[in-house]
């Protein structure tokens, strides 16, 4: 039995571990728990183990899940070795437990065949089965006495520099006493320094006291911020095919400037940008803070393959079925240059008819660091073929543009291009010539991009373009937003909404392109109807409007963690000059199931037409990864 019954305890050396177990200079099991479990080599030993406890509620839960005799009882241990060492480990692992709920005094007795495990010998003959015992008394509850910190950073800077202050997580006169809520005070004093510039602000020193007469506990940290840093020169090592000089020029650390570890942060997802590195980090150099205030900064990096092959594959029961893949050449000229080619191949319908197929090819260059290290150059070219019911495109573009890194959220993304297309739609067989500018924003706040739970996305296009044949100059636009609640603590359940407009003016219907023109309709749109059916009605005939409204509602509940289930409904109309009465909106809903992996959820969602006209299908069933948005 492990009892802790001083008037007095000092805590100092173990807070800084929920698995150390050094108290007052004495360390418990200490020959013991060096025994590794999985090295052990005998034969199995069966067991069943209870608890006993006064503990209720999310602390009886905390002790449970803090023991590993109880969770892993169905697992026989490696001999009696290995079984004495779990047990063993569960005293430190329930006294860590029970310090950070606040419980300082516990009594925690674990019996092996009704023996303490703390005094048998890891040699012990034990019955097979044998029966474990784990008696907890967790005391009573400990509170936040005297609390101080020495040295504390100033607290009147810039918004920039602000920090979490401890006493809004609890660090608090009359707060419960939680071990983690001390180590989370520390790091946020020692982080506050930081961003003040001092870049070697340590804890010297830690004083913890717990008082079972008062059931308090006393805290004082203890600061040393150290002194003030400017950044100094960046250096390189891993570096193989890469240029050492760019990769120090895309941290975006200036020499000279004060010490900031919000720019660490931000240097190190410019370098993860490049998409080179399989491995990365930035610290600071060993020789620490130089007499003149000067800090050398160090990038360890380790490349990874220069080649990379990816494919994927999409199934609707409407569309048909795609696959795509892609070829990407990493660091082609050492300042990771990218170049990837794409092919995809989709509408594969039964039967099988290679007429009705989609193609589309292009090839994508990426230039990172071309103006800054928050700048990108990108060229691509592409040509596809297209079948829809509203028309057949073939087209040829070629782009140039810039993209724009402004912040960790936001983006922007502008350039040019030429095009060249084919349509074959109710207007007859007709050749476009356009030349136009792109400009585009991003400010992108999920939490999570393939499977948000919380924050939003807004994005924007604004397209002038020229098309030479009908010798007019047009202009189209689009605007959408997403947003993403969670209304349960655990993330189970979350409710997200998208909405998107368009429009496009400068031209008569009929003399636009009509890949310029807006549809709905498809996985990404209206679900329910085919990939891009909803349009404009010419009595009978579909074909693209100038204006777009889009919606839809899901709510996403994950049952466990690796299924869950959705409910959508998603509407949408398109509009020739104006737009119609709501009668005319097109409604699709459905339900859907999704298995999440690492790489994202697999979504499969069965969605039904709700106001169905003339050639829409009984119902569509989607298959992709990914939420819907």
């Amino acid at each position: 039995m492990f009892k802790i019954g001083l008037a007095t305890l000092a805590l100092t050396s173990m807070i800084g571990s929920a698995q150390a177990f050094d108290i007052l200079g004495f360390k418990f099991f200490e020959d013991q728990s060096e025994i590794d479990e999985d090295s052990v080599i005998a034969d199995p030993q069966a067991y069943s183990a209870e608890l006993t406890t006064t503990a209720t509620g999310d602390l009886e839960s905390a002790i449970r899940d803090a023991s590993t005799l109880l969770a892993e009882q169905d697992r026989p241990a490696n001999g009696a070795a290995g079984l004495l060492a779990r047990a063993r480990g569960d005293y430190k692992r329930i006294l860590g437990a029970l310090y950070d709920e606040g419980y300082y005094g516990p009594v925690i007795s674990i019996k092996v065949g009704g023996r303490e495990a703390a005094s048998l010998r890891p040699d012990a003959r034990l019955p097979d089965p044998v029966a474990v015992t784990l008696d907890v008394d967790p005391g009573p509850l400990f509170r936040f006495g005297r609390i101080g910190i020495v040295n504390r950073a100033p607290e009147d800077v810039s918004t920039d520099d602000q920090v979490e202050a401890p006493e809004s997580i609890g660090f608090a006169v009359g707060d419960v006493a939680r071990s983690s809520l001390i180590v989370r005070t520390e790091t946020l004093a020692i982080q506050a320094w930081e961003q003040l510039g001092y870049a070697e602000a340590k804890v010297a020193d830690r004083q913890v006291v717990a008082d079972h007469a008062t059931k308090t506990v006393d805290v004082a940290i203890i600061v040393e911020p150290g002194r003030r840093a400017v950044f100094g020169p960046v250096g390189v090592r891993g570096a193989n095919r890469m240029d050492p000089d760019f990769v120090a020029r895309q941290t975006g650390l200036i020499a000279g400037e004060e010490y900031d570890p919000d720019e660490i942060e931000r240097a190190e997802k410019r370098l993860a940008r490049l998409d080179v590195f399989r491995a990365m980090r930035i610290e600071a150099a060993e020789s620490g803070i130089g007499s003149n205030g000067v800090l050398p900064i160090n990038v360890i990096v380790e490349e990874q393959a220069q080649r990379r092959f990816g494919a994927g594959a999409s199934y609707s029961s409407v569309d048909g079925i795609g696959v795509e893949a892609f070829h990407l050449w990493r660091n082609l000229f050492g300042r990771a240059e990218r170049l990837r080619l794409d092919a995809k191949v989709a509408g594969i319908n039964w039967p099988i008819d290679s007429a009705e197929f989609d193609y589309a090819f292009g090839a994508t260059f990426t230039k990172p660091g071309f103006l800054n290290p928050d700048n990108d150059l990108v060229a691509a070219i592409s040509a596809e073929r297209t079948v829809l019911p509203a028309y057949t495109e073939t087209s040829a573009i070629a782009q140039l543009g810039l993209t724009q890194y402004l912040t960790d959220d936001v983006t922007l993304d502008g350039g040019a291009y030429y095009e060249r297309s084919l349509f074959e739609d109710d207007y007859g067989t007709r050749n476009f010539s356009i030349a136009g500018l792109t400009a585009g924003a991003v400010w992108d706040a999920r939490d999570n991009e393939q499977d948000a739970t919380e924050g939003f996305y807004l994005a924007g296009t604004a397209e002038p373009f020229y098309e030479f044949y009908n010798n007019y100059l047009a202009f189209r636009a689009t605007a959408e937003a997403r947003t993403y609640w969670s209304p349960l603590a655990d993330d189970s359940l979350v409710l997200a909404a998208r909405a998107k407009i368009g429009a496009v003016v400068g031209a008569d219907i009929d003399n636009l392109p009509p890949d310029r023109l807006f549809f709905a309709g498809g996985g990404g749109s209206v679900r329910g109807y085919a990939y891009r059916s909803i349009g404009v009605d010419n009595g009978g005939t579909v074909s693209g409007g100038r204006y777009l409204l889009e919606g839809s509602l899901e709510a996403r509940y994950k049952a466990t963690d690796e299924i869950g289930v959705v409910g959508f409904v998603d509407g949408g109309y398109v509009a020739a000059d104006t737009f119609p009465g709501f009668d005319q909106l097109r409604i699709g809903a459905g339900i859907g199931l999704r298995y999440y992996t690492s790489l994202g959820p697999l979504r499969a969602d069965l969605a039904f037409p709700l106001n169905k006209q003339a050639g829409d299908p009984d119902y569509a069933l989607y298959v992709g990864i990914g939420q819907a948005f």
